[in-house]
């Protein structure tokens, strides 16, 4: 399991507004990853509004909107789990394209929380649910909110 070498990351996102932007397949996936998102965003400070599309593919054009609308971070959930068809890859391959670019153009962080796992156990263990080993939800928010800060603070 992934994990390792992980930073503790607590940080003081008040004055920022973060939208979460979150797909809908897998749905116990995806309420333990929006738990995660719900917590750290609360130990954060930071104000927040939640989005929801209906898959992965949609996230880049929620957090693009997100940013047109005044967030200051974006946080991306969403679960791709692999089947017999290359449509995985095709899914992976332009959320992560697309956040990046958004992210990129913009300069507003965007917290990459989209599991893309081999299969349905591997995304429950990074769920944050009881039981998991990790948690990609609140990971992402963390990273995003922290990102967000060091901008802040180093007037960029």
């Amino acid at each position: 399991m992934s994990g390792a070498g992980a930073p503790d990351i607590t940080v003081d996102g008040t004055g920022l507004r973060v939208t979460v932007v979150a797909a809908s397949w897998h749905e116990q996936v995806m309420d333990g990853l929006l738990a995660g998102a719900r917590r750290a965003l609360a130990d954060s400070g930071a104000q927040w509004t939640e989005v929801r599309v209906p898959g992965s593919f949609e996230l880049p054009v929620a957090a693009a909107r997100a940013v047109t609308a005044g967030a200051d971070a974006v946080v991306a959930l969403g679960v791709v789990i692999r089947g017999g068809t290359p449509h995985f890859d095709y899914v992976c391959s332009a959320a992560t394209t697309g956040l990046t670019d958004v992210s990129v153009r913009t300069g507003v962080p965007v917290g990459f929380g989209v599991l893309t796992c081999d299969d349905e156990q591997q995304a429950l263990d990074r769920a944050g649910l009881e039981g998991s080993h990790e948690d990609k939800g609140a990971e992402a928010v963390q990273a995003a909110v922290a990102t967000a800060v060091a901008l802040r603070e180093a007037g960029l």
